[in-house]
């Protein structure tokens, strides 16, 4: 065995190590996180045995929850790019090993968006007609076939980026820039695309008038650069609560700043939509309506959407005070503009497009029991995922995990 093999057979070794050793709070959250994620999975073998009757999907209203799961988190992995525009752009120290956790949860993040997708599919066994060369991948007509490259190449471009990293800091060399810095600024670009593709993909649709706007993509984006900043902000001050790695408040403060930014121009994209869409007062705005009055009798999404608004104007008050300097009042923020833009770029962006339909039923989507289940489960397996690559992680980071130091520890 060469001595690169030897090395890289160490650092998975010690890797799988780290993985799983920890204390009791550790093995808690993840045993949760494992049980959640196996009832998810137990779900998904009742919806691949029964197919999509077992979900609240109807053939007026074809995407649901675990396409509003995909959009949000589409946004989620696109705002890695907003630590790695400060720390390779503008050279900003502060943030330079903060942006690997970002690109850590692009992975999952990703990962998580797949299996959404596969989770949608009725038949994820037909996968293989996008395959190219075996079936007809479209491209580059369909912006489906534009989706499935962007994501995946955004996947890979993250993976690489982060493994070489990681892995040079285990060997204690200084990694070679020509190996990862030309991926970064890719991966600037290409963060940027996921999103707009994605966005692309309900413009594009003309028969639902309710996503033919010009700012979806603008609004997308974001929205992205809200919700990802903000998760990582609580993300990292559970990392340095429970792990001995140095967080500095100057890191957390300058994402409060892109958070805070991102949420006025998310806020006020979204009230020129409202604008638009109520001004006019044309026959298309009755989706508009559905969403936010309720349209004959039907009101099922009302409730959300008010929640969402409310959400997203308490964060943007706080972001906008002095409190937010405190780290209490800002986690508060964060959390309520997550949970907001889940529900308003969700629940209140799918669903209705499809209310009414374009012979004017109103068919009304409620999930299943069983659609939680699964959503609940690729939530949980993303987490799960996300916190086995900070377990690995963080002790190269700080030293505690390498090649010459787990070799002293052997001998």
């Amino acid at each position: 065995m060469t001595d690169d093999l030897k090395d890289f057979a160490a650092f998975a070794k010690h890797g799988l190590g780290e993985m799983i050793e920890g204390d009791w709070r550790y093995y808690l959250w993840m045993s949760a996180l494992l049980m959640v994620s196996l009832l998810g999975l137990n779900a998904y073998c009742k919806q691949f045995a029964a197919g999509l009757t077992v979900t609240g999907l109807t053939d007026q209203v074809s995407w649901g929850l675990y396409i509003a799961n995909f959009t949000f988190l589409v946004g989620m992995a696109a705002a890695a790019v907003m630590l790695v525009i400060p720390v390779y752009v503008y050279e900003n120290e502060s943030l330079h090993d903060v942006v690997i956790f970002g690109e850590l949860l692009a992975i999952a993040v990703i990962v998580m968006c797949l299996l959404f997708v596969m989770a949608d599919l009725g038949r994820p066994d037909r996968f293989w007609h996008m395959l190219p060369g075996i079936g007809k991948f479209n491209w580059p007509i369909s912006m489906l076939s534009w989706d499935v490259i962007v994501l995946h190449g955004y996947l890979f471009l993250n993976a690489h980026i982060c493994g070489y990293l990681i892995y040079m800091k285990y060997l204690g060399r200084k990694p070679k820039k020509i190996w990862y810095v030309p991926f970064v600024f890719v991966a600037i670009v290409w963060a940027i695309s996921i999103h707009t593709v994605t966005a692309f993909l309900y413009v594009g649709l003309g028969g639902r008038p309710f996503w033919n706007s010009a700012i979806v993509a603008p609004r997308f984006l974001a929205s992205a650069f809200t919700a990802g900043p903000g998760f990582l902000i609580l993300t990292l001050q559970v990392i340095r609560r429970v792990c001995d790695y140095r967080i500095p408040d100057k890191a957390l403060f300058m994402l409060r700043d892109i958070v805070q930014v991102s949420m006025i121009i998310n806020i006020f994209l979204l009230f020129c939509e409202l604008f638009k869409e109520f001004y006019t007062d044309s026959e298309h705005v009755a989706s508009a309506m559905y969403l936010f009055f309720g349209l004959h009798g039907h009101h099922g999404l009302v409730p959300w959407i008010w929640t969402a608004m409310v959400f997203n104007a308490v964060a943007l008050a706080l972001l906008m005070m002095p409190v937010s300097r405190s780290l209490k009042y800002l986690d508060a923020a964060c959390l309520l503009a997550i949970v907001g833009i889940w529900i308003e770029k969700g629940m209140g962006l799918i669903i209705p497009a499809f209310v009414p339909t374009q012979l004017g039923q109103i068919v009304e989507y409620h999930p299943t029991l069983n659609e939680w289940l699964i959503c609940a489960g690729i939530w949980a397996f993303g987490l799960l995922l996300y916190s086995v690559f900070l377990k690995i992680t963080i002790p190269v980071l700080t030293g505690r995990l390498g090649r010459f130091v787990a070799g002293r520890t052997e001998r």
